[in-house]
């Protein structure tokens, strides 16, 4: 079994504000490191009133000065939003602050919509740049040369870990062409999930970060006693999902007994495909989706959403995954 690793999405619910939902991830953060997984990123999302992990950094940090071992990121940066100086800046600070244990995953696409687009200043075609951008906040990781006149403080000579997120061909040929490990994010995109994997390792150029192939794959993995009680927590995904088609960007809500009350043939249809990667059930049913997955996609590791509304219900969820993965015991669960 490969490492499982967390995003977190910081949800505000109907039952929470903003200042829970960081704590609620910090405490997962906890929860996680003594279960054994590997790390915990969070995504930077702008505009949406049920995801507080806007100011990225800021929750990378909350989170990482509250556990000591497991690898806390960003997964990712919307790098076009962004001066890669500043991004340097940022997680450079982050890598004093915490050592060898801050990640630093870069997407290219705005993770908002056209209206914040324009009040973040950043033109749309800064996506064009990305990997002269990649290249360029990765170089500010570097250690400074003698008489170096633009330097990234404190940043330079940190070499925080870079990693290439996507959904499409796009970032499988870059992070092959740069030699960095990747990212699919299968748990909302997961069309082209196998032929980006076959682009991604089948042209990977070695370098200085990585001498072979590194693959992640993203998959909703929700995890109860029984899977008729997970498919009911698993609801409020599917509702937040139903929602954004409605380009409604609400609070995240409780779980309901009959899904199909909320959203009609179409949305199903559309969340449906969106959620094709879901492994949802009890312990002996995420083992087997897990290995089906695994042995599918070849993953190095699983980067997991367990999008759970009650935060005492997703911590259970996130043991019982850890359960059926091999890394604890029914014991240890017991006592957690």
């Amino acid at each position: 079994m490969p490492p499982l690793s967390i995003l977190e999405l910081a949800r505000v619910t109907e039952d929470t504000d903003a200042k829970g939902a960081l704590d609620n991830a910090r405490d997962l953060a906890r929860h996680a490191e003594r279960l054994g997984y590997r790390r915990i990123w969070v995504a930077e999302h702008h505009n949406m009133r049920g995801i507080a992990s806007a100011a990225t950094s800021i929750v990378i940090a909350h989170i990482a000065a509250g556990t000591s071992t497991i690898r806390v990121g960003a997964g990712g940066i919307m790098l076009p939003n962004h001066a890669p100086y500043i991004i340097a800046e940022q997680f450079g600070t982050l890598a004093r602050l915490y050592g060898d244990r801050i990640d630093l995953g870069l997407g290219r696409a705005p993770g908002t919509d056209q209206l914040t687009l324009r009040a973040i200043r950043r033109p749309p075609e800064a996506a064009e740049h990305f990997p002269e951008d990649v290249i360029e906040l990765q170089a500010y990781f570097e250690p400074a040369a003698e008489g170096q006149r633009l330097e990234a403080v404190p940043a330079a000579g940190t070499r925080v870990p870079l990693w290439i997120l996507g959904s499409s061909h796009f970032g499988a040929l870059l992070a092959a062409e740069l030699g960095l490990p990747y990212a699919f994010a299968s748990h909302f995109a997961p069309d082209l999930l196998l032929p980006a994997l076959d682009i991604y390792r089948s042209r990977f150029k070695p370098s200085e970060a990585l001498d072979r192939p590194y693959a992640m794959v993203g998959a909703n993995i929700i995890a109860a006693d029984t899977d008729e009680e997970a498919r009911h927590l698993f609801t409020t995904q599917q509702m937040s999902f139903a929602s954004i088609r409605r380009g409604a960007r609400g609070l995240s809500k409780p779980p309901i007994d009959d899904i199909d009350s909320f959203w009609s043939p179409e949305e199903k249809a559309d969340a449906g495909r969106m959620l094709a990667r879901s492994i949802i059930g009890s312990p002996e049913t995420v083992r087997r989706g897990l290995d089906d997955l695994i042995g599918e996609t070849g993953a190095d590791e699983i980067m997991l959403v367990s999008d759970v509304y009650d935060h005492a219900k997703r911590l259970k969820s996130i043991a019982l995954i850890a359960e059926a993965a091999g890394m604890t015991s029914d014991a240890t669960v017991a006592l957690l």
